[in-house]
């Protein structure tokens, strides 16, 4: 009997110390500023490195492609939990083939920018990186939001407004939650959790033309929540889901 409350207050024991590591901790496990993929991809589209105001000494590096502000729709795009820009040198490649203008940020934290990435504060840096673009004349209603992975809990949270032109959503996960869930089934997540991007509740109240992709063998954010945040997003939609490709 002896060894066996040894036993049970052992491993009790760890499991608090794992929920206490967790909870304190949780921002560095879903944050990642520092990983790097796709380096090496070969920068084809002309730019202008701006710098974007938040608050007080934090600015946000980002990547502006102007080819005509006046005529043309411009991109806001979102990009994920984890790298820098140059890791989205290959979609970008790819979208300067249009007739649209982009502007990527890189939250704080990311892309050397100062600060700390939480829900609130990359909320706050893309608002504030919309009047950036308001301010050079372009209005909502010319701007199509793009969120990939977690930058789709951003468009998201931004698309509520309805006085865009659009919004795209790659890889999208219902809530962080139902994502966190998955990878740790043995914690208590709804307790734990401090950034949560609830998107399955918010996307009902978009009311704009909405276009959903996800691979069908994404083993990061399971396709399965992209199928239910199309099929619970409003009309006009669109998606593209494809059968072989991953995450993103």
């Amino acid at each position: 009997m002896k060894y066996l409350y040894i036993a049970i207050s052992s491993i009790t024991l760890a499991y608090c110390i794992i929920i206490f590591f967790t909870y304190f901790y949780q921002r560095n496990l879903l944050y990642h500023p520092d990983e790097n993929n796709y380096a090496n991809d070969e920068i084809k589209f002309n730019y202008e490195e701006v710098f974007i105001d938040i608050d007080k000494d934090i600015k946000l590096r980002s990547w502006f492609i102007n080819k005509d502000l006046k005529n043309n729709k411009t991109i806001l795009f979102f990009h994920g939990n984890a790298g820098s820009l140059i890791n989205r040198v290959h979609k970008l490649n790819e979208l300067e083939k249009l007739d649209i203008n982009i502007l990527i940020i890189s939250w704080r934290g990311f892309s050397k920018n100062l600060g700390k990435p939480t829900e609130k504060n990359l909320y706050n840096d893309a608002r504030k990186s919309l009047e950036w673009l308001n301010s050079k004349g372009v209005e909502n209603n010319k701007i199509v939001l793009y969120g990939e992975s977690l930058g789709t809990g951003v468009a998201t949270e931004l698309g509520q407004d309805n006085s865009f032109a659009g919004i795209i959503l790659e890889s999208p996960f219902t809530s962080i939650a139902d994502t966190a869930k998955i990878y740790y089934p043995y914690l208590p997540i709804n307790l734990l959790l401090k950034d949560r991007y609830d998107s399955i509740k918010k996307i009902k109240n978009i009311n704009i033309p909405v276009l959903i992709m996800h691979g069908k063998k994404d083993d990061i954010v399971p396709f399965v929540m992209g199928q239910e945040i199309f099929d619970k997003a409003n009309k006009p939609k669109m998606s593209y889901f494809s059968e072989n490709d991953d995450h993103m």
